[in-house]
């Protein structure tokens, strides 16, 4: 199914993740969602992908979360266009064998104590000839991401992995480098169909700045209202540009160096891997 591409940036102007934002591309890309197919986004959240999924890309959609309050988010976002969510662990799922024709599983697997189960679990719901948009965190992450977790690994082989320093290891059990992930995957069964780089160049501390001290500003009601407009990833059609914003400033900086992401070489150090999988 083609997608409306102006429409799609439209609705991610308010995001500040880029490797996100690339992320969001690079699903509707790999997996080319079509009317008739039944979709699971595992590991839901709050509902992000569903949003541009039900948007752009109209289908059975189900989103599948442990944490009843994302969820509800998700459901609020996406009910009027026909999403379903259920609240559950990946492992198990709530569905039969062969359930789905497409799954987006992204920024999950490194967050299960048993990445090998839920791979398992994964591929038992997705029918023969499925296919599966996968992304987790490289563990060769570019410098700037978070310089400070890169540097207490390189010199004294630890990582934050809790609080509002954890950067990228936050509330991974683990990061995958290229080799591993392709190796686990195939382990269990996957045929890898492409693999993607995203992201090495981005502003100092991205991670840090984003999640750190942008997202719990905005959680806890802490912005002016013109700033928290501008930073609600789900109202990117509803913000009008404009003014000193400070969001929009820096959101026009971050796109600015993401710029140079285009065509990136998977030699050098990067954000995510990301991966399309099928089930044959």
């Amino acid at each position: 199914m083609s997608i409306d591409h102006a429409r799609l940036a439209r609705l991610l102007q308010n995001e500040a993740d880029m490797a996100f934002k690339r992320r969001v591309r690079l699903m509707f890309e790999a997996l080319d969602i079509q009317l008739t197919d039944r979709v699971l986004d595992a590991g839901c959240g709050r509902g992000f992908f569903m949003k541009y999924v039900t948007e752009l890309a109209p289908c059975t959609l189900t989103g599948v979360d442990l944490d009843a309050e994302h969820l509800e988010i998700a459901l609020q976002q996406n009910r009027a266009n026909g999403a379903s969510v259920a609240r559950s662990y990946i492992e198990p799922l709530p569905f039969a064998d062969g359930t789905f024709d497409k799954i987006i599983f992204s920024e999950v697997l490194e967050h299960l104590p048993d990445d090998w189960g839920g791979l398992q679990e994964i591929k038992r719901v997705l029918k023969a000839g499925g296919f599966v948009f996968l992304t987790v965190p490289n563990h060769n992450y570019p410098f700037w991401w978070d310089p400070l977790n890169k540097t207490l690994e390189g010199v004294f082989r630890t990582h934050i992995q809790n609080g509002t320093f954890a950067g990228i290891w936050a509330n991974h059990e683990r990061l995958y480098y290229p080799d591993e992930i392709k190796s686990l995957v195939t382990r269990v069964g996957f045929e890898i169909r492409a693999f993607y780089p995203i992201l090495h160049y981005c502003f100092p501390f991205a991670h840090n700045l984003v999640y750190g001290l942008g997202k719990p500003l905005f959680e806890k009601g802490m912005l002016p209202k013109n700033m928290r407009a501008a930073a609600d990833r789900f109202g990117g059609e509803q913000t009008k540009a404009g003014g000193l914003n400070p969001v929009r400033v820096g959101l026009g900086v971050f796109n600015w160096i993401d710029g140079f992401n285009e065509n990136l070489d998977e030699k050098k150090s990067f954000m995510l891997n990301a991966l399309l999988l099928c089930k044959t």
